[in-house]
């Protein structure tokens, strides 16, 4: 009998994540056995976390909000995507000790641009959020050539920081919500924490070019604070993160098993879950 692939999520809130039915769905491509489970990490506890599971046979975790950047940081070994991201959301435990991988870039560019038809090259990108998740976006997304990409944060530290890291790559720029004003989006990238928060930050009303479209990297409960927004501003294409969620756990899971798998009736499967739980 084989071992189970001993796997994890591990953030703070992970009730919400999808991410164990995801990888037994792949699993199930190749009749590979696996043991999935949600670790919700309390403030402090992270590398004790991921210690735990190095020691009790883990194969690796993902890494979600808000612990990318201390996943970074834990790391013996990183990619080079990880390391140009300094964000981790893919931990593998190797002889070695921890390598740190980043597939968040990947995930987001396969579901962008190819399931949802959003075309961003020439065009104003502006991301909401300056988290680690943002850092995993930015070299994949300056690759599909964007006139720019405006970074805003609630305060300009972690913008400034990005635009700073990336600044080699294309045009970005940073400010904070509150000096958006002036600016207008072609395309919405959401990645805040307000779907978990209740509430969208204060953005300026003009924000939004007519019909532009809109991108959360949060789905299910979670997405529809966002979602409201962005509709109430006037008719407009606005996706969920679901699609990345399902295309950097693929990239994920072959790190972690050597196999690829597909995702269209993966993506279709998780779907069908959200509507019928919701």
């Amino acid at each position: 009998m084989t071992d189970a692939l001993r796997l994890a999520v591990v953030g703070n809130p992970v009730a919400h994540s999808r991410s164990p039915e995801l990888h037994a769905l792949f699993a199930q491509q190749f009749g590979m056995t696996l043991e999935y489970d949600r670790i919700e990490c309390p403030a402090g506890a992270f590398v004790d976390t991921v210690n735990r599971l190095r020691e009790t046979g883990y194969a690796g975790a993902n890494v979600t909000v808000p612990y990318k950047e201390e996943a970074f940081a834990v790391c013996d070994t990183r990619t080079a995507v990880a390391d140009l991201a300094q964000a981790v959301n893919t931990l593998h435990f190797v002889d070695h000790g921890v390598l740190g991988d980043n597939t968040d870039g990947i995930g987001f560019i396969r579901d962008l641009t190819q399931r949802c038809g959003i075309e961003v090259a020439d065009r104003t990108v502006v991301i909401i959020g300056a988290g680690g998740a943002v850092r995993g976006l930015m070299k994949p997304l300056l690759d599909q050539n964007p006139a720019m990409v405006v970074v805003a944060g609630r305060s300009p530290y972690n913008a400034e920081a990005i635009a700073e890291r990336f600044a080699d790559f294309g045009p970005v720029q940073a400010c904070t919500y509150l000096a958006l004003k002036g600016w207008q989006a072609d395309v919405l990238i959401h990645a805040s924490p307000a779907g978990h928060a209740g509430r969208m930050p204060e953005l300026p009303k003009s924000l939004l070019k007519p019909a532009a479209p809109c991108y959360d990297l949060s789905y299910g409960p979670a997405h529809a604070v966002f979602r409201d927004w962005a509709v109430a501003r006037g008719e407009r294409p606005v996706f969920d993160g679901l699609g990345m969620l399902v295309e950097q756990g693929a990239a994920s899971f072959e790190r972690w098993s050597g196999e690829s798998p597909a995702t269209d009736a993966v993506l279709q499967r998780l779907k069908d879950q959200l509507s019928q739980s919701s």
